[in-house]
């Protein structure tokens, strides 16, 4: 009987060992993906600030670069959920 617990209890303590590395890797990734958007953001107002004739150019690859990085998240996300 006492093994049983005790291998109940392993089991349950590996799942919530499990559950925090995934939710902290997707927090991580997150906050990752969260400061890199900014930064692209932040870059790509200050390149049309400089340039206001490159607005198209500066926007289509703008919009390309947070894809990218929004999908680490979205990978993290996956990888979190398994």
């Amino acid at each position: 009987m006492i093994n049983i617990v005790n291998t109940l209890a392993a089991a349950a303590e590996g799942a919530a060992a499990s559950a925090f590395n995934g939710n902290f890797a997707l927090a991580i990734a997150g906050a990752g993906a969260a400061i890199a958007i900014g930064l692209i953001g932040m870059a790509s107002a200050q390149a049309v600030g400089r340039n206001p004739s490159a607005f198209g150019n500066i926007l289509t690859i703008g919009i390309i670069g947070m894809a990218l990085a929004e999908a680490i998240a979205i990978y993290a996300l996956i990888m979190a959920l398994r």
